[in-house]
Order: structure tokens, then C-alpha cells, then sequence
């Protein structure tokens, strides 16, 4: 079984541009990434897919693989499905190239659900950790997760999900930590299968997955990262690092 590693990175980020670049203890962020993925030896090849210039440059500068995207995509599973179109691979792992604390047992325990999985029941995994914080739950820009039985994703929201009726009824909720693994084909599909309606209300790509019939198994884990998403994520990652 053939697994590689995947990293979409856009320079023109919303709310931080440049950010894969920015200095972090003399290396730019996404050198930092990159090298915590090579480092974890899960993978037959680990690459940067990008359309920028400045970013492969870097790419390159640090000895790392870059695969060019040539067109502008709505989300990494869009870009990384144009960029191993014609690959050949199994299984690739999306780790967003602004994770420089990316955790390598998360990665490991990702790959062994696919090498258990003989039946080839299982389209995608991916990582959810449980989540107390009240503003949190609240939150819109933190994307929570509920499962079934099995810890197979039923539904993705921004909203609060389950929702608690009555007051004595405890429930733990779950936040999505967006890596995600795929088997070829379900990235293939997905990027074949234009936008879905409740991908389009939620703005949250994994939910195309569920409404294309993709089955996508959920992997507790302790693992919430340290995403490089604004200037103040930077500092707290240089003070992380001394």
C-alpha cells in the first residue's frame, strides 16, 4: 500500500497572507511542517502542492517536493485531487502546511485504520478531539462532529451539534481537527461531484464526502495542533518552540 503525504499550500491566506513563508526560529512555517512529516518516516513521499511561485521556491530551497496546482480551487481536497490525478498511491494524508506541531502518532493511528480495514469499507479518516468550552461549542468558526456508534461521521456543523433539548441530558461534543486521509478514488470522486448543497450552506468540505455516500471514520484523539492562522498564532508558536 502506497501512502504519501500531502501539503495544499495557497500563499494568498485570508487572514494572514504570506504566513507559509513567515519566519518562525529561522526557518519559514511551512519548513517547519513539511520536515515534521518527513521526519515521522510513516510515508512513501511527502509533497507541498501549490500554485505559487514563492512558495515552491522555498519548497525547494529546503530540499522539500513540490507538485504545482494549476488552478484555483475552493479547498485542499480540490487541489490535491488535481495534483495526483495521475499517480499512482493508495492513501494520501492532507496535513495543512501551517501545522508546524503536527503529531506523528495521530498520522500513524490515521494509516492504521486503512491497514485494518481489509474490506476496504472505509473512504476517508480523519481526527476529532471533545471539546467543554461553552464558547467553543458556540462558536461558528470551529466545525464539531457527531458520530454514530462506530465513530463514523453522521454530519459536520458550525453549530452546536447534537443540540440538548432538556437540561438534564449530557452529551460530549466534538471539534473536527481538519487532517484528513483518503483513499484515492473518494478524493477522485469528490473532486468530481460538484459543490453539494450542504457543503454549500456550511462552507465545510467534508461534508460533500457524506452527501456523495463517502464513509468517513472518526479517530478520537488529544492531538489539537497549533494552526499558524493569524499573527498572533505565530508568537504563540515562537514562544512554543523556545
Amino acid at each position: 500500500m502506497k501512502i504519501i503525504a500531502a501539503l495544499p499550500a495557497r500563499y494568498h491566506a485570508t487572514r494572514f497572507p504570506g504566513k507559509l513563508l513567515a519566519d518562525l526560529h529561522g526557518k519559514p512555517v511551512i519548513q517547519h511542517t513539511y520536515e515534521a512529516v518527513f521526519q515521522s518516516s510513516l510515508f512513501d513521499d511527502v509533497y507541498v502542492v501549490t500554485d505559487s511561485d514563492l512558495i515552491e521556491n522555498a519548497t525547494r530551497d529546503f530540499g522539500g517536493n513540490v507538485i504545482r496546482s494549476l488552478q484555483e480551487h475552493e479547498c485542499g481536497s480540490d487541489r490535491i485531487a488535481e495534483a495526483f490525478s495521475s499517480v499512482d498511491v493508495d492513501i494520501i494524508i492532507n496535513v495543512q502546511a501551517d501545522e508546524p506541531f503536527i503529531c506523528p502518532k495521530s498520522l500513524r493511528q490515521l494509516i492504521h485504520i486503512f491497514e485494518k480495514d481489509k474490506h476496504q469499507l472505509v473512504d476517508l479518516a480523519s481526527l476529532m478531539i471533545p471539546i467543554t468550552q461553552k464558547e467553543v461549542i458556540e462558536s461558528p468558526n470551529i466545525v464539531k462532529v457527531i458520530v454514530d456508534q462506530q465513530q463514523r461521521a453522521l454530519y459536520f456543523s458550525r453549530l452546536p451539534i447534537p443540540f440538548l433539548r432538556t437540561n438534564d441530558t449530557s452529551s460530549i461534543y466534538f471539534k473536527h481537527v481538519g487532517v484528513y486521509a483518503f483513499r484515492k478514488q473518494a478524493l477522485m470522486d469528490f473532486y468530481n461531484q460538484p459543490v453539494t448543497p450542504l457543503e454549500n450552506a456550511e462552507k465545510i468540505e467534508a461534508i460533500r464526502y457524506l452527501e456523495i455516500g463517502k464513509t468517513i471514520q472518526m479517530l478520537e484523539t488529544d492531538f489539537d495542533g497549533v494552526g499558524i492562522d493569524v499573527p498572533e498564532d505565530l508568537e504563540r508558536a515562537k514562544q512554543l518552540m523556545l
